[in-house]
């Protein structure tokens, strides 16, 4: 995405064992995925893409080591959703969602009414759906992204399919 690939390279001097060609990668690899992740939590294209420049920021002053790319995957959006949520803290949380606009983030025409439906749900419940059923990490490990219990996480994932069984009605 071209909205952080400048804004990344100006801190890529911060990393030193990184080339530029390794951060391109890597946003380019991660971008879409995290800015999903953050509006989901935000509900606001604006404060997503801060989102996603504030996770990759953060990748490359912290220069954490990882043991496999699916551990870096993990910590980038355990960063990103940790953000997302305090900048939910911080900020004033808009009222309204364009959700015409979420077109543009990589959903496809034909889920684009069940998205549509997730982004109507409480945040708890939209992110844990969203991780769970689009970029398909088990209850395990978004426990560990998010923060809380395996339970909790299956809690969730139950309670937000009732919520979206109960809205969306026949069209599921």
């Amino acid at each position: 995405m071209d909205f952080i690939a400048k804004e990344v390279f100006v801190y890529s001097m911060i990393e030193k064992n990184k080339s530029e060609e390794e951060i391109k990668e890597l946003v380019d690899k991660y971008s879409s995925l995290i800015f999903r992740i953050s509006y989901c939590i935000l509900c606001n294209r604006d404060d997503a893409e801060d989102a996603v420049q504030e996770t990759f920021l953060k990748y490359l002053t912290k220069a954490p080591e990882f043991n496999s790319e699916e551990h870096r995957k993990a910590w980038l959006i355990k960063v990103s959703a940790n953000i997302s949520k305090n900048m939910l803290l911080f900020r004033i949380r808009r009222d309204t969602v364009d959700i015409e606009g979420i077109r543009d983030v990589g959903i496809h025409e034909n889920d684009f009414e069940i998205f549509e439906s997730i982004m109507s749900l409480p945040a708890k419940y939209k992110i844990v759906l969203t991780l769970h059923y689009v970029e398909g990490y088990k209850c395990k490990e978004i426990a560990d992204i998010v923060n809380i219990s395996e339970e909790a996480v299956r809690k969730r994932l139950q309670k937000g399919r009732e919520m979206l069984k109960e809205e969306m009605g026949d069209r599921l």
